[in-house]
């Protein structure tokens, strides 16, 4: 499983909705699951599909206690796939000429085997049309005194304005999977390891 975590303002219905648009046709299918905070989108080689084998993945979109997302990209069901692929193969050999009545079938099969790179392109693709990015949020770039409410930047050790301390409001990585947290956040936002 793939994961990646993009900051910024940008939903899960949003990256949900670009993927639809992308992958629901031709001989793909796709479908969404879930309500808006967590939605998963499913796509599929049609079962009515004139030419390639089967293929499905999963994708899973999670909004983040912070602006952002954190979407997994699980692994590729080959299904009929490596049958197709085969049978091509195993057509080739007996017989180089009938590779030309399965160009439609090798075609689909290997538009299938980079069908993860494409789903990463169109989301990436969706994450910056959002302004949103991988770059830390702006919330985790600045720390807000608890006296004079002043923004600083994060590593300051006292205020810009007051001078008071700001130690304590510095945020920490999580040991398990190293996301960077506010001070006083106790699960992991990434991987729900307690902190």
């Amino acid at each position: 499983m793939e994961r990646k975590i993009f900051h910024g303002n940008i939903k899960p219905a949003d990256i949900a909705q670009a993927l639809l648009g992308e992958f629901n046709q031709g001989n793909l299918l796709a479908q969404t699951i879930g309500q808006s905070d967590r939605m998963i989108v499913q796509i599929s080689s049609r079962p009515d599909a004139m030419s390639g084998g089967m293929t499905a993945m999963t994708v899973t979109i999670q909004q983040m206690e912070e602006e952002g997302v954190i979407v997994e990209l699980g692994q590729q069901a080959w299904l009929g796939l490596a049958a197709s692929l085969g049978a091509s193969a195993l057509a080739a050999i007996r017989n180089p000429f009938s590779l030309l009545g399965r160009l439609d079938d090798i075609a689909q099969d290997f538009e299938h085997l980079q069908l993860g790179e494409r789903i990463w392109q169109v989301i990436a693709k969706t994450v910056r049309t959002a302004g949103a990015s991988t770059e830390l949020s702006d919330k985790l770039k600045r720390l807000t005194c608890e006296f004079c409410h002043t923004a600083n930047p994060v590593g300051e050790p006292a205020c810009l304005a007051c001078g008071a301390p700001l130690g304590n409001l510095q945020p920490d990585t999580c040991k398990k999977c190293g996301y960077v947290v506010k001070a006083g956040v106790k699960t992991c936002p990434n991987c729900k390891q307690s902190l």
